[in-house]
């Protein structure tokens, strides 16, 4: 039976909870080898429940370290999109600061050699998608894999949290997938069993974001930290944590029916907490995913390519960025990240950029 851990947090002890979420599964964990640790960027602004938090990278890094990997064998990574930048956003969210307190190199994936992977399962997209095979950092072949995702809806996804934080260790020509986004992250999942001999996905849900997301997101504090080695089960449920329907979503139920996980929550394990939480809180759309949807959803293929693949393509990043950098982020995100700021997770955070950079 799946089983999806769950803590109940709070600022002030985060970072050890995460320490004991790690320990709980020290058995998989063979110390002997190098481990990955996969951020996620979702926007290279900082916005709450947006991309990994610092806590969560701190606590994951302390637990390992307890558990007695060395420093050189920590291998945190992120890559970059077209419309994130990995270097500020490693920055923005102190990321830099963590890895330099415990000794730890950050790997940014643009500077990684990248070498073609022909899966061994039969996929239902990226083969044909990527012919010549699929594009992904050889750094983290053979490793165990720890995602740090966080508890957020996806305009394309309903949820986005482990299984789709892997999209990232694609290369940037990623965005030709989006048509088959559900059917190209669980070809990403089995690839993922394939590459890496242990799975551990922990998920942040100090806060919660929802409606537009990833990044033009309401949030509200649920002050949870969750875990699994099922990564469908853990999306699962925080999809029912969100107040989504886990049933009704199209890549756990690919995921299910192709047993890389469980999206039934009867037959999934919750641990540490009495009652699942459901916030009931709802999606959304904004005048940029709806121009996506319209790309990928209404237009043909052959007028998608000539869009997004060719010499044309730069207008869509920058009609991305104009949207939400300029237009978005100053005009409602900013009085959202100041009601965030008075809160205890906000300060936290601030007390994170204040650090010095050692």
């Amino acid at each position: 039976m799946a089983t999806v851990k769950i803590i109940k947090t709070k600022p002030g002890s985060v970072v050890a909870d995460y320490q004991k979420l790690l320990a709980s599964y020290q058995k998989s964990l063979p110390k002997n080898q190098p481990i990955i640790i996969k951020l996620n960027l979702s926007w290279t602004k900082f916005y709450p429940a947006c991309s990994s938090p610092p806590w969560q990278l701190e606590g994951t890094i302390k637990g390992l370290l307890n558990l007695g990997f060395r420093p050189s064998r920590i291998i945190p990574v992120e890559n970059k999109t077209v419309v994130t930048n990995v270097y500020q956003g490693a920055k923005n969210h102190a990321w830099d600061k963590v890895c330099r307190k415990y000794n730890v190199r950050f790997r940014y994936l643009p500077e990684e050699e990248y070498v073609f992977y022909q899966p061994k399962a039969r996929l239902l997209v990226l083969d044909r998608i990527f012919p010549r095979g699929i594009l992904l950092p050889k750094i983290i072949f053979s490793k165990p894999l720890i995602s740090l995702c966080t508890l957020k809806t996806h305009v394309f996804t309903s949820t986005t949290g482990a299984v789709k934080n892997y999209f990232g260790m694609l290369n940037t020509r990623r965005h030709w997938a989006h048509r088959f986004i559900h059917e190209a992250i669980i070809d990403l999942l089995q690839i993922q069993k394939e590459l890496h001999p242990q799975i551990i996905g922990l998920m942040d849900g100090s806060v919660v974001g929802y409606g537009p997301g990833p990044r033009a997101m309401k949030w509200r504090e649920a002050n949870l930290i969750l875990a699994s080695e099922d990564e469908i089960a853990l999306d699962s449920t925080a999809a029912s944590i969100i107040g989504l329907n886990e049933k009704k979503i199209k890549f756990l139920n690919l995921g299910k029916k192709l047993k890389l996980g469980e999206n039934d929550l009867s037959k999934v394990k919750i641990e540490g907490v009495g009652e699942l939480p459901n916030f009931r809180l709802k999606g959304g759309e904004t005048l940029a995913s709806r121009g996506q949807k319209l790309i990928y959803h209404h237009f043909p293929l052959w007028l998608e390519k000539i869009l997004l693949q060719t010499v044309l393509v730069p207008w869509s990043y920058l009609a991305s960025r104009l949207y939400h950098d300029i237009y978005w982020y100053p005009q409602v995100g900013q009085k959202r990240i100041g009601e965030y700021q008075k809160t205890n997770w906000g300060k936290l955070f601030k007390s994170y950029q204040e650090q010095p950079l050692k």
